[in-house]
C-alpha cells in the first residue's frame, strides 16, 4: 500500500463515514417515530443530522481544540518548536500548520483540521519538557503524517458523530424507558417493539465506539512508518512512544472521545490484553509500534 492509496482509502472512508451516519440517524429517527407514532421524530432526525454533518465539517477541529483546552501560539513565543515544525514540513512539502500548546504535564501530542490548508498540531507542554529534539521531531514527523495522509478530518469528524449517535440514543432509551405517546399494539408486537426500541439504543452508541476505535488502531501503525520516513530516524519516535507510554501523569483534559486523535492513550493504568478488551483501546499496543519502528532501522 502507497501513501497515495491510502490517502485516496482515506478520503473514500470520509465520505463513507459522513453518509452512513446520515443515513443511520435517518434510520434511528424512522424507527422512533414509527414505535411512538409520532413523523416529527423522522423530521427532526433528517434535518438534525444533515446541520450536523455540515457544522461537524466546518467546526470539529475548533470544538476539539476548546475541548482540549488548547492554546494558539506564535512563533516568537516557542522559536525552536516553530523552526523544527517548518523544517519538517518543507520536508513533507505541507503548508505550516497552526501551532498549539495544551498546558499539561503529560508528554502528548495530536493533529486535528479539514485538510493540509486548514491543519493544526497541538502539543502538551509535558511533551516539550520531556522529550529530546530527535525524539520530538519524531513525534511531530508524525503528527504530519496524519496531516499528508488525510486521516485528521476523518479522525476529527469521528468525534463530534459518535457523541452525536450517543447523544440521540440516550434520548431514545430514555423515551423507551417511560414509554411516553408509544405505539400501542395488540399482542406480542407492541412488546417486541419497545424491545427492539431499547436494544438500538443501547447498541447504537456501541457500534459507533467501534468503529471510531477500529479506523484509529489501523491509521497509527502507518502515521509511524510515514514519520520514520520523514525524519529518516525511526529510533527517535520510537523512544518518544516509549517516554510518552510510561509517563505516569494524567491527561486532565482528555476524554473518550477525543483520546483516539493523540499519539499514544491519554489514559494511565493497567493496560489488559484480552483480545476483547483490545475491542476497545484506543491505540495500538506501543510495544507492538515500537517493534515494527526498530525493525525498520535494521
Amino acid at each position: 500500500m502507497t501513501l497515495y492509496t491510502q490517502q485516496e482509502k482515506n478520503n473514500l472512508r470520509t465520505w463513507i463515514l459522513i453518509t452512513g451516519f446520515l443515513l443511520f440517524i435517518i434510520f434511528l429517527g424512522w424507527f422512533f417515530s414509527y414505535l411512538f407514532n409520532s413523523p416529527s421524530i423522522l423530521y427532526f432526525a433528517v434535518i438534525f443530522s444533515i446541520l450536523m454533518n455540515v457544522f461537524s465539517y466546518w467546526y470539529s477541529d475548533k470544538i476539539v481544540l476548546a475541548m482540549t483546552r488548547a492554546r494558539l501560539i506564535e512563533k516568537k513565543d516557542n522559536p525552536e518548536l516553530y523552526r523544527l515544525v517548518e523544517n519538517l514540513c518543507i520536508t513533507a512539502g505541507l503548508p505550516l500548520p497552526k501551532i498549539y500548546i495544551i498546558n499539561e504535564p503529560q508528554p502528548n501530542a495530536f493533529a486535528t483540521g479539514r485538510d493540509k490548508n486548514h491543519a493544526v498540531i497541538a502539543v502538551t507542554a509535558g511533551l516539550l519538557e520531556r522529550l529530546e529534539k530527535i525524539e520530538l521531531e519524531g513525534v511531530i514527523a508524525h503528527e504530519l503524517s496524519h496531516i499528508g495522509n488525510k486521516d485528521i478530518l476523518l479522525s476529527t469528524l469521528i468525534v463530534i458523530l459518535v457523541g452525536i449517535v450517543i447523544m440521540l440514543s440516550d434520548f431514545f432509551l430514555r423515551m423507551s424507558f417511560w414509554g411516553g405517546g408509544m405505539r400501542r399494539e395488540r399482542g406480542n408486537l407492541g412488546l417486541i417493539l419497545m424491545a427492539l426500541g431499547i436494544v438500538a439504543a443501547i447498541l447504537a452508541p456501541l457500534g459507533a465506539t467501534l468503529i471510531q476505535l477500529a479506523i484509529s488502531r489501523k491509521r497509527e501503525f502507518l502515521a509511524d512508518a510515514t514519520g520514520a520516513l520523514l525524519t529518516r530516524y525511526p529510533e527517535g519516535l520510537a523512544r518518544a512512544l516509549e517516554k510518552i507510554s510510561e509517563d505516569p501523569h494524567p491527561l486532565k483534559v482528555a476524554n473518550n472521545s477525543t483520546a483516539h486523535l493523540f499519539i499514544a492513550s491519554p489514559f494511565r493504568g493497567k493496560q489488559a490484553t484480552s483480545w476483547f478488551t483490545k475491542l476497545f483501546m484506543t491505540h495500538p499496543p506501543v510495544e507492538a509500534r515500537v517493534q515494527v519502528l526498530r525493525e525498520m532501522s535494521m
